[in-house]
């Protein structure tokens, strides 16, 4: 009992209560371990050592690391793709770079896809692979996914982009003849808003079309987004309007452009028909032919433009000289007629407002064939429009005889077809100043050409007349208050099947520029085939469709442009100031 009684007191000496201080004995400790503490002593240094090998691989790996994240130049040569690659096979998820216009939207982008496709060259248990895929499948028939399974060769795809759905029930059958493959697909977020200047690309996501094709290169060697110089929103405007025009005048498709007369950006640019890039499989085909850059036309009065500039540039005609038009003009293969004319002496501003064929001729012919061949070629009517970022691209078609009829039918926009930019380009020249400016749809490019056209007093003096045809002449529905709208009308005979068409098959133009007091842009309109109506008395010249359509649509671009209106600059006073020009 005393045993069991001075045991229990010892085992409670082994316990302490919360906060009760415990005892060391240090000098049984360091007695213990005295013979060790030399060995300790040994191996601090290389301890040392170490922690400092450590330290120094440490603060190598951060400064790796804030390198990498800091300098651009690292990131854009080794992983975006701007870096010479030969002999070098980068890996990216997504290979092509984004296409965003002016304001960064986006317009074309790329997502990761996923193909499937057979492995082996011959497929056990093709029909019923082929039935177990086309439930999964339900745009593929049978027959079809049976075929493709049998094709003695050991790569065959049977389905592109599929869905996630998709991947699960097809990895779920386990068939291991079926083998997934990661991929990319292009993206066009506006559907057929910017089909035709864009373009697209083919399955194996290479540019075949449009910017697409003619920037291809450039599009997969960097994953830096390409900016264009189309504005988006104007865009959209403009398409709307243009869509609504084609109903309304019952054509058979349209043109319209806008141009930053002083850059040669192009700021909208669009063909009807068009479509939709993400559909490969096109219903019309005519709707892929983008007609801005690559359809050809006798242009018509709006040539009238350029006869005069022409005229008044090379001093042969003065502003207030006066042409008789009161009889037809005949040649030797053709007759030249006014088409409702005034049968009287017009001047030169007048030649234009009641837009007569037969002074334009007088002009032309005043001039000779030497100065207008020249001065011609020096707006860019004889090759291709140079330099602009679009693979689809016409060349001009031209007489190959130029004489005096040529001269004489030139002057009135015959016997000479060339492609809307072409006309847009040269117009803004005529109006900038007197500078032709290469065009461009890409934003801050400073890789082009120019060269003087006319003289800067005969630009301003070409503003003022085509203010007047706005004001007093054929393009009086496209005179927006506010904005000083200055153009010329354009209505030509189509040819059809190397023919001209019946009366009344024509193809209507209207070239402008706004404000006329200091021209900013340039906006070409055109309507093919528009017919007549009770709102246009059965008329389908210009005036009638074209011209009220560039109204609309100056009307809507104006603010979204930020170009101010002038509301005090009265009519009135504006003939006052034009006239003294006059003097």
């Amino acid at each position: 009992m005393i045993k069991l009684l001075s045991s229990k007191k010892k085992k409670q000496q082994n316990f302490y209560m919360p906060g009760q201080e415990i005892r060391v004995n240090n000098g049984a400790y360091f007695h213990t371990n005295a013979g060790k503490e030399e060995n300790a002593n040994t191996f601090r240094p290389k301890i040392a050592l170490i922690i400092a090998a450590f330290s120094l691989v440490y603060v190598a790996i951060c400064i790796k690391l804030i390198i990498l994240c800091t300098s651009d130049n690292l990131i854009s040569d080794k992983y975006r793709g701007n870096a010479p690659t030969e002999g070098i096979k980068l890996h990216r998820v997504i290979k092509r770079a984004d296409i965003v216009d002016r304001n960064n939207n986006i317009i074309a982008t790329s997502l990761p896809t996923t193909h499937l496709h057979k492995n082996v060259k011959k497929v056990e248990d093709a029909p019923l692979i082929a039935q177990e895929l086309s439930e999964i499948l339900t745009d593929m028939s049978y027959e079809k996914i049976l075929k493709l399974l049998e094709k003695q060769k050991s790569f065959v795809y049977i389905k592109r982009d599929l869905t996630p759905s998709q991947i699960y029930q097809i990895n779920a059958l386990g068939h291991h003849e079926l083998e997934f493959e990661k991929a990319e697909k292009r993206i066009y977020l506006n559907k057929n808003l910017f089909s035709h200047l864009v373009g697209y690309t083919d399955t194996e996501n290479n540019g075949i079309a449009g910017i697409e094709k003619q920037m291809n290169d450039r599009l997969v060697s960097s994953d830096i987004p390409l900016q264009l110089s189309v504005d988006l929103v104007v865009q959209d405007i403009i398409h709307q309007e243009m869509e609504a025009a084609v109903e309304k005048f019952n054509a058979v498709g349209g043109v319209a452009m806008l141009m930053d007369v002083n850059t040669g950006e192009i700021i909208s640019m669009l063909s009807l028909p068009d479509f939709d890039p993400n559909i490969r499989k096109f219903k019309n085909e005519d709707a892929i032919k983008n007609f801005a850059t690559e359809g050809t036309y006798e242009a018509g009065s709006v040539f009238k433009v350029f006869n005069a500039a022409m005229g008044l540039n090379t001093k042969k005609i003065t502003l207030n000289e006066k042409f008789d038009t009161t009889k037809d003009i005949k040649l030797k293969y053709n007759t030249i007629k006014d088409y409702r004319g005034e049968r009287r002496w017009l001047t030169l501003g007048e030649v234009l407002i009641y837009s007569s064929n037969i002074g334009s001729a007088r002009i032309s012919l005043k001039v000779g064939k030497d100065d207008q061949k020249k001065f011609l070629k020096s707006l860019g009517f004889f090759e291709k429009v140079p330099n602009i970022e679009v693979v689809e691209r016409a060349s001009p078609l031209l007489p190959k005889r130029w004489g005096e009829e040529t001269v004489a039918t030139v002057a009135y926009g015959y016997g000479i077809s060339v492609t809307p930019l072409h006309i847009l380009t040269a117009f803004s020249a005529i109006v900038n100043g007197g500078i032709y400016n290469e065009p461009t749809v890409l934003a801050n490019n400073t890789n082009r050409n120019s060269h003087r056209v006319i003289s800067q007093d005969v630009s301003e003096t070409m503003r003022r007349l085509l203010r007047d045809v706005v004001i007093k002449g054929s393009g009086k529905n496209a005179n927006v208050k506010g904005y000083q709208v200055a153009g010329k009308t354009g209505t030509a005979n189509k040819i059809i099947n190397g023919k001209y068409a019946e009366k009344g098959v024509v193809r209507t133009s209207f070239v402008s520029t706004f404000p006329a007091s200091d021209p900013k842009y340039a906006l070409f309109v055109m309507l093919d085939e528009p017919k007549g109506s009770k709102e246009t008395f059965g008329f389908t010249t210009s005036g009638w469709n074209s011209v009220p359509t560039a109204g609309k649509i100056i009307t809507r671009i104006a603010p979204q442009l930020n170009v101010q209106a002038d509301f005090q600059l009265e009519e009135q006073k504006q003939h006052i100031i034009e006239a003294s020009y006059h003097q």
